[in-house]
């Protein structure tokens, strides 16, 4: 599979991100979560998670197995500067331990590359706001449990406004 950056690809991942906000009060009962925190569903906590959806808007992940939202946490996205992209992509490759290569060799624990640039899913600082140079930072216990869930080309994540 590859990435999808087209008009369709990014309104389809936008669209399932004001999914996943609804889902997330409905099954978890919260319109948001204080940053640096995650919900892990009751029961769920061994379920493969087959769809991460990222609402760039609302700076939260949601995590999917088989079409029931599983797990949500708070992000911190790309700033102004330097965009997390929009679209539709899946986990090309995953490391426990790895470092930037572009910035200053930065700790990335719990990388999972979504692109061929070197945007990933990973745990990393929370300010509370967009802060990254494109990644999807996520609180450490979080990203540790959203690896060991996801599998390599075959988990989809969403990326929408």
């Amino acid at each position: 599979l590859a990435m999808i950056e087209t008009p369709e690809a990014k309104a389809e991942a936008a669209e399932l991100a004001g999914d996943a906000r609804k889902d997330m009060k409905k099954i978890f009962r919260k319109k948001e979560l204080e940053n640096g925190s995650f919900l892990w569903r009751e029961g769920f906590e061994d379920s493969p998670v087959d769809r991460v959806v990222i609402g760039l808007g609302d700076q939260i992940a949601y995590a999917y197995s088989s079409d029931q939202l599983v797990a949500v946490s708070t992000i911190s996205s790309g700033k102004a500067a330097t965009p997390t992209p929009t679209g539709i992509f899946n986990v090309l490759e995953k490391q426990r331990e790895y470092y930037s290569r572009k910035y200053d060799n930065a700790p990335m624990p719990f990388m999972q590359r979504i692109d061929k640039w070197g945007i990933a899913l990973h745990a990393g600082n929370l300010p509370g706001y967009p802060a990254s140079h494109g990644c999807v930072r996520l609180p450490r216990e979080f990203a540790q449990r959203l690896f060991a869930a996801t599998t390599t080309n075959e988990t989809m994540v969403y990326i929408g406004a």
